[in-house]
């Protein structure tokens, strides 16, 4: 069992203290301290990739409707809170540039995993560690895809749910982490993925009581919306 504090995961950036999936978001947590930033990723028809979490616009932005069905410029250029707009893979990694670790989600398929190599590529040929990134999905075939793509960048299962088989779908994958929800946070859950020398990350911690919790078990970070209080604790 780990003896110290899980690692804090800015999650969608650091949405309890900016709009979510935006560049200030990820800005902020930055500042929070969090080593890592998570943020979810989708391919438009155009064959953009743009941080968004929901298929549909109108919970964070100004637009309505579907987002793979909205002009790419247009959709680029919706207020996603405070100002920010819709922005693309590239721009949230030059904006971290090197100040943290990324934690990419793939919310689509058909190709998302395809676009996302292709841009990791470009940034491995550039001087980045693949042990920068990581790239985690629900969708296991597309993680699959991925992988067989750029087999250098690590990546995470996420689970919503406690398998059958319990951790076994990491190893096809040749997963290092497993990326799960704080809902089915079983011990035997947690002992499987152990043995299989899986990290185990857990979404989405906001409540001090719960941190302490799951520092017990042993668990390896937490992805949280407000970094600065957890970091606070």
């Amino acid at each position: 069992m780990s003896q110290t504090k899980p690692i804090l995961i800015g999650h969608r950036g650091a949405r309890g203290l900016a709009p979510e999936n935006t560049l200030l978001a990820l800005d902020a947590g930055i500042a929070a301290g969090c080593p890592w930033l998570e943020f979810d990723v989708q391919l438009h028809p155009s064959g953009q990739l743009f941080l968004l979490h929901d298929l549909t616009l109108e919970r964070t932005t100004s637009g309505r409707g579907l987002a793979s069905a909205c002009d790419w410029h247009r959709l680029h250029a919706l207020d996603a809170g405070q100002g920010q707009h819709v922005p693309t893979l590239d721009e949230a990694l030059d904006l971290i540039d090197q100040r943290a670790r990324v934690n990419i989600e793939l919310k689509t398929w058909d190709g998302t995993a395809a676009a996302v190599a292709e841009c990791l590529r470009t940034r491995l040929a550039e001087g980045c560690s693949p042990k920068q990134f990581i790239v985690s999905s629900f969708h296991l075939p597309e993680l699959y895809e991925f992988k067989q793509l750029l087999p250098e960048v690590p990546v995470a299962v996420l689970l919503c749910g406690v398998p059958l088989d319990w951790a076994a779908c990491t190893s096809e994958l040749q997963a290092v982490a497993l990326n799960l929800s704080a809902e089915f946070v079983d011990a035997r859950l947690l002992a499987d993925a152990r043995a299989r020398g899986l990290k185990v990350n857990v979404y989405t911690v906001n409540d001090a009581a719960e941190y302490a919790r799951l520092a017990a078990l042993g668990v390896d970070g937490v992805f949280t919306d407000v970094p600065d209080r957890l970091a606070a604790l």
